[in-house]
């Protein structure tokens, strides 16, 4: 979120010295809840963990809107530390159908083996904004195509070596995202993944 770290004006019209590309697009949020609502249809309650010093909520408007077309109660888990994590599943894991999402911010991302390794021992749904998470055992991810955006770095930065400002260059947001599931851990905590899920998922861990 460039524009509510300050790192940036606007996204159009970006100023100073630095432009660039975003991981992350609002609307996402209401993918991740569409994708967890698919794979537990039985879903009723989700929780959003995030640690409110490093997270920007950028999410969260368009979270509570697809919380409300999906007929599912919203909440948001803050944590700080692994303690704070274990807390919020535990919780979670006490509501009937209950589901989370883990909130892409450097602290999340940084604890992922942890939100993981809960989320596992407590079956609770779960989905990551990276493939790494997924990799690491967790259930399912949805986020940008990492190499789409270094390639579009590349171009962006032959742009700047020939002359052209940075203020001058928009920092775009991501076109491609990619969806990846793990079928093992899904075995793990009771759930069959839809067919028609896995034949759109960019990537299936078996």
């Amino acid at each position: 979120n460039p524009v509510g770290s300050g790192l940036v004006a606007n996204l159009a019209r970006p100023g100073g010295n630095l432009t660039g590309f975003t991981n992350y697009v609002p609307s996402m949020g209401g993918k991740w809840l569409e994708l967890l609502k698919e794979v537990a249809p039985r879903l009723a309650r989700v929780a959003a963990l995030f640690n409110p010093k490093t997270h920007t909520g950028q999410y969260w408007n368009v979270l509570e809107t697809a919380t409300q077309t999906l007929g599912v109660t919203f909440g948001k888990a803050a944590v700080e530390d692994d303690s704070g994590i274990a807390r919020a599943v535990e919780a979670m894991a006490g509501e009937p159908a209950g589901g989370l999402i883990v909130m892409p911010d450097s602290f999340t991302m940084s604890h992922r083996e942890t939100i993981v390794a809960l989320a596992a021992r407590h079956r609770i749904p779960t989905i990551f904004s990276s493939r790494d998470s997924v990799v690491a055992g967790g259930l399912m991810s949805y986020g940008t195509n990492s190499a789409d955006l270094i390639r579009q770095a590349g171009i962006y930065t032959a742009r700047i070596l020939k002359g052209t400002k940075p203020a001058d260059l928009p920092v775009e947001q991501p076109a491609k995202f990619e969806l990846v599931i793990n079928l093992r851990t899904a075995k793990a905590i009771g759930l069959t993944i839809p067919q028609s899920l896995l034949l759109r998922a960019d990537e299936v861990i078996q």
